[in-house]
């Protein structure tokens, strides 16, 4: 094991702890002082890709929120979902009068009830959509209410033993963007229900992450940015900043140090499904601010400062120890990127054994 001697004034500690390697250091006028040998070994330089980031605080949730209104004449609540509870295209949301509303799926709510002489709309092709996904309506969805509608909807009532009369009354479904997954329930059994008033609130069924981001890193995190995720049971799965939003949130209380202005944003993950237990758990969300790819590197503490400036590493090669002038190139945690003549794959390089 070889020792690599270091100086030990205070100058060149603070020097050390800076960047975190060995320095070579001339003392100006007069003897060096003292030094000291720090143990050595080696390490291999190698070839890797490296990235920086940032760390930012989040929580696991689900996208998207939804109120569920009631539509049409009204009634009693005779059942209401449990919170957690996942509904399904075709599935009953609630019962009012023991008869169940159904969810389909759509980007916007119904208006009107569906019957035939009822004019063009894009609700109709949803309605259409919707019984075509279920196997009911054979021809091709469109907007117009036909024939072939009242057919399908009265198979619909038949493979869910509704009345059969052909027509949807307003309030007999309820449109949602697509499956939910029930958030909260505020209305209570037995209540008379008149419209107007949400009756539960709902989610999407995919998992994400809300990220808040303070604004002074505004600037290093961006849409579609690669991140790391930590999961509460230290699994770290991968995802992409989804969104940022263009508008911070109010000032918040940081632990008695002052204040810290958050930007909230949204994180989605490569597999929803590993967080869907983990509702509102605490994450920790890394982001990747610069990646480099197939680099040489070395470990950071390989790295001694020159007399002259710039950076060198210490070359091994048996008994031979050779100081190579390098060029630092991108820092990750404990690796650098380095640009040098006579280093290649695979060389030894001295670094502090401990």
């Amino acid at each position: 094991m070889r020792r690599r001697a270091f100086v030990t004034t205070a100058a060149a500690a603070v020097a050390a702890t800076a960047t975190g390697g060995w320095f070579v250091w001339r003392y100006p006028g007069g003897a060096a002082p003292a030094t000291a040998e720090v143990p050595t070994t080696t390490a291999k330089v190698t070839r890797t890709d490296l990235s920086t980031s940032t760390l930012v605080s989040g929580a696991l949730g689900y996208r998207g929120a939804y109120d569920v209104i009631p539509q049409g004449p009204g009634g009693t609540l005779t059942a209401l979902p449990q919170p957690g509870v996942v509904v399904n295209r075709n599935e009953a949301v609630y019962e009012i009068d023991n008869r169940p509303v159904r969810l389909f799926y759509a980007d916007r709510p119904a208006f009107r009830p569906f019957a035939a002489g009822m004019t063009a709309g894009l609700d109709v092709r949803a309605l259409e959509d919707n019984l075509k996904a279920l196997g009911h309506l054979t021809s091709a969805a469109d907007t117009t209410f036909t024939s072939a509608t009242a057919t399908a909807i009265r198979r619909w009532q038949r493979a869910t033993g509704q009345a059969v009369t052909g027509r949807v009354e307003l309030g007999a479904v309820t449109f949602q963007p697509g499956p939910i997954r029930i958030n909260a329930v505020t209305a209570k059994l037995g209540a008379e229900v008149h419209g107007g008033e949400p009756l539960l609130t709902a989610t999407s069924t995919t998992a994400v992450v809300t990220i808040s981001v303070p604004t002074g890193q505004t600037y290093l995190v961006h849409p579609g940015d690669a991140v790391t995720v930590t999961l509460p049971d230290r699994r770290r799965v991968p995802g992409r900043v989804a969104y940022l939003s263009p508008v911070a949130e109010q000032p918040q209380q940081d632990n008695g140090r002052g204040t810290q202005v958050l930007v909230p944003g949204i994180v989605t993950l490569d597999n929803p499904d590993v967080g869907g237990n983990l509702d509102r758990a605490p994450v920790q969300v890394s982001v990747t601010d610069e990646t480099v790819t197939g680099v040489l590197a070395v470990p950071i503490t390989a790295l001694v400062a020159l007399a002259g400036g710039g950076y060198g590493v210490y070359k091994r090669s048996g008994a031979t120890r050779t100081l190579l002038g390098v060029t630092a190139g991108l820092f990750s945690d404990t690796l650098v990127e380095v640009h040098g003549d006579g280093l290649a794959e695979g060389d030894d390089v001295e670094v502090p054994s401990s």
